[in-house]
């Protein structure tokens, strides 16, 4: 079982932002930014290509509000979306507000943020999607 299902059975805590019967979106703890979220398939497949037609479509359809309300969230150009794969052996999308290209330079040093600006972050983008955890 990788981490991310251990996040998504509840196992091991997370900061849900969204979810449904085939995806689970939470804040990667983490980030490169504030308003960085993973939207990862319930199923386990660690290569993101290795999706199923339908979850591939889908998973870009599930993250869309999503990356409407990081926008809306949090100061930026636009919303970053970016498939790297190689932390956990777990297909996954990350989404981020960005202002340039650079901002997805995933070498960078990550923040280290507290419990409560994790739950700041959460409330931003919940709210916007109207929904409350």
């Amino acid at each position: 079982m990788t981490l991310f299902s251990k996040i998504i059975t509840g196992e091991i805590p997370s900061y849900k932002i969204a979810e449904n019967e085939k995806f689970y979106a939470f804040l990667d703890i983490f980030p490169m930014v504030k308003g960085h979220v993973l939207v990862v398939p319930k199923i386990e497949t660690d290569h993101f290509f290795n999706l199923t037609n339908d979850y591939l479509s889908e998973i870009l359809l599930f993250a869309q509000p999503i990356a409407k309300a990081i926008e809306k969230a949090f100061p930026c150009n636009r919303c970053g979306i970016s498939v790297v794969g190689l932390e956990v052996p777990h297909a996954h999308l990350h989404l981020l507000p960005i202002n340039g290209a650079d901002d997805l330079n995933f070498t960078r040093e990550k923040l280290k943020l507290s419990a409560s600006e994790l739950v700041e972050v959460q409330q931003a983008i919940c709210k916007i999607l109207d929904l409350c955890f």
